[in-house]
């Protein structure tokens, strides 16, 4: 996990730098494929996605160490040739599972937050799961196992092929010619992203598109069908952690609903979106049906509360920076403690996004609560030690987070949501 953290430390200001060039390029060309709200959204995703795996948060239902020292039928060294078959093998279980999460009901509510933004821009490559609590890819990697990859190169690739999906979620990039042929390309995967129904699940590959073409899941982008992004049952929240339950707490509602006990048992593992037969009838959950048509989420917001949560997300972000960077001196209980402030504070900015009535009280707890330990303690998990006075930077943070969440819950409630078309 700490390696993890430290990967992070160089990874997060890359990520930063692509994002700001694409918002930059997107105002200077009048293009602009942001809105601050969803963004904010998407970016929290991820920071809610990385403290959970730093963290080590989650049962892993087998590792692959423990695969490769009771499977593998030879011991091999870590040539090039070796760091290139690596490479293939999680790519190909890269889309293997990916094709499972968008095929099996309980497997999409793992994945369901990475398509839940209504724009495709990088923001959205950061909505990452917080739900995939059950760790079980190691097993797609059964065929590096039995070949002997050593541990230590599948640990290196696993972060860098993770990352390397970052760039192709933008629409200002076109199609890349004889690229298109090899690589998942900005192109394809604004298919994959799309909810026309020629794109459904379409375009599954993650660094490579060889598999899509062979096993059959490869679509094209085509200029008379421009991609209309999100999810065909709109999450309908900025709030990234309820997001990431959604479609569990619906899978839920519905095996406690229905009468026949065959299908309580197997709505887990039926296609996407199935529900029994009575309870679609009785509670019949709304979706889209004109994909060019359907109103995007949106959310009554002024310029100060757009500057609001823009603050909020720089000042996680620099907390963030600073717990992977003394990962650890923090300690394991630091570490926990300070990844409950980080989920609360997200829960309670982007609920204040939803403008709902209980986010002042998350704010206000979030606020006294981290007050109280700065002044028990006199530090913040040993921020004091890098410059005098650190502390009451963080004070004073928790201030305004505490003023802000009354102000703009009861003082500046906006005047109702504006419609936003798809296209």
């Amino acid at each position: 996990m700490e390696t993890y953290a430290q990967a992070l430390l160089y990874a997060i200001p890359f990520f930063v730098v692509l994002l700001l060039v694409e918002i930059g390029y997107g105002y200077f060309v009048k293009d602009q494929k942001h809105r601050i709200l969803d963004s904010v959204s998407s970016i929290s995703s991820g920071f809610t996605n990385i403290v959970k795996d730093t963290l080590g948060l989650g049962f892993v239902l087998v590792s692959y160490p423990f695969l490769l020292e009771h499977l593998a039928l030879m011991e091999i060294k870590a040539t090039w040739l070796v760091w290139l078959l690596a490479f293939l093998v999680i790519d190909f279980a890269g889309y293997w599972n990916h094709r499972l999460s968008h095929k099996v009901n309980f497997f999409w509510n793992q994945h369901v937050i990475h398509h839940s933004s209504e724009e495709f821009n990088l923001a959205c490559a950061l909505r990452q799961p917080i739900s995939n609590l059950l760790g079980y890819f190691p097993l797609f990697l059964l065929p590096a196992a039995l070949l002997g990859v050593p541990n230590e190169v599948v640990a290196v690739l696993a972060p860098v092929h993770l990352f390397a999906q970052f760039w192709y979620h933008t629409q200002h990039i076109g199609k890349m010619g004889w690229l298109e042929y090899v690589l998942v390309t900005p192109s394809q995967h604004r298919v994959h992203h799309a909810i026309n129904p020629e794109y459904i699940d379409k375009n599954l590959g993650q660094i490579l598109c060889i598999w899509d073409r062979w096993f059959g899941t490869f679509q094209e982008e085509l200029d008379g069908v421009p991609p209309q992004y999100g999810v065909l049952k709109p999450a309908r929240t900025w709030n990234p952690i309820l997001i990431n339950f959604q479609h569990l707490w619906q899978m839920i509602q519905d095996a406690w609903r229905t009468e026949s006990y065959w299908d309580k048992l197997r709505i887990w593992f039926m296609p996407t979106g199935w529900r029994p037969a009575d309870v679609k009838g009785k509670y019949p959950v709304k979706g889209i049906e004109d994909v060019y048509g359907f109103e995007k989420y949106t959310t009554p917001s002024s310029p100060g509360l757009n500057v609001y949560v823009v603050f909020q997300l720089t000042a996680t972000l620099l907390l963030l920076w600073f717990m992977f960077y003394n990962y650890s001196s923090i300690g394991v209980d630091g570490l926990l403690l300070f990844g409950v402030f980080v989920f609360i504070g997200i829960f309670g900015y982007t609920a204040l996004m939803d403008r709902k009535g209980y986010a002042v009280w998350v704010e206000v707890v979030r606020g006294v609560c981290g007050i109280t330990l700065v002044v028990l303690t006199g530090d913040w998990f040993g921020i004091n030690r890098y410059f005098e006075g650190a502390a009451w930077a963080v004070i004073l943070y928790f201030l305004i987070t505490i003023l802000s969440g009354i102000y703009f819950t009861y003082f500046e409630k906006g005047t109702g949501p504006k419609k936003i078309l798809s296209h």
